[in-house]
């Protein structure tokens, strides 16, 4: 699921690693939103009033939504950076870095939220922001460009396409491959609505409010760490296989 790149990624992985991100994606989303009124997972909405105010010369009430736009940025540029830095290390997974950054971000604002009153929203804001521009980095690197999880905007666009795609058999010829993007693109919305949706109950109705973050960095880290394991386990058989054949 994580470690699978380039030709050795079937859409089983990319499956496998759009559900447990969207998921995660639309508990963070939901969190954010119901903790500080502020989108946190895209920054289409934030660019969109930060030239509102740009336009009306508001250029001090613009710098909130231009620093939630360079977190965003800062979280992708931090992940790839990462990424390309340890990409040589052939013993180690370089999604690692990013993905446990990512949760320490989430159980980091959920300790602080348990400890203190949050006096500065604007900053976890930015610090979620940050933790979803991780997230959409790596995932697309780990894809190729394939899985994307913070924001659905795109995805709606290509779903769109691709249905009416189904229509023109012989202009498409490749309807496998076609059937098997839209199936990828309804499995991120869905489990994108159906994270929104548990985040939701767990931060309302359970109160757990910015704990609800744990559940989502615990996903995470159980997530990379299972696939870690499962890979290990593998690996080892097929040297064990190898060993006793010869």
């Amino acid at each position: 699921m994580f470690r699978h790149q380039g030709k050795n990624r079937t859409l089983k992985h990319n499956l496998q690693i759009a559900t447990v991100l969207s998921f995660v994606a639309g508990i963070v989303n939901v969190t954010g939103f119901l903790s500080f009124k502020q989108l946190t997972t895209n920054v289409t909405g934030h660019f969109a009033l930060f030239m509102y105010d740009v336009t009306n010369f508001k250029f001090w009430k613009g710098t909130i939504y231009f620093l939630y736009i360079f977190s965003f940025l800062l979280g992708s540029f931090l992940s790839s950076f990462l990424i390309e830095k340890y990409r040589e290390n052939k013993k180690l997974n370089v999604f690692v870095l990013p993905t446990v950054l990512e949760s320490v971000i989430l159980i980091a604002i959920a300790m602080l939220g348990n400890f203190t009153s949050i006096k500065y929203p604007d900053l976890i804001a930015c610090l979620l922001l940050l933790s979803m521009g991780l997230q959409n980095s790596y995932v697309t690197k780990i894809s190729n460009a394939v899985v994307r999880t913070t924001h659905l905007t795109g995805l709606f666009t290509d779903l769109g396409i691709e249905i009416s795609q189904l229509f023109f058999p012989k202009v498409h010829t490749q309807r496998d491959k076609l059937k098997s993007t839209i199936k990828l693109r309804i499995y991120i919305i869905l489990f994108f609505f159906t994270g929104g949706l548990v985040g939701g109950l767990l931060y309302s109705k359970i109160d757990l409010k910015l704990n609800t973050l744990i559940v989502a960095a615990v996903l995470l880290l159980v997530s990379l760490f299972y696939d870690d394991f499962r890979y290990k386990v593998i690996k080892t058989k097929r040297k064990y296989n190898q060993r006793k054949n010869k």
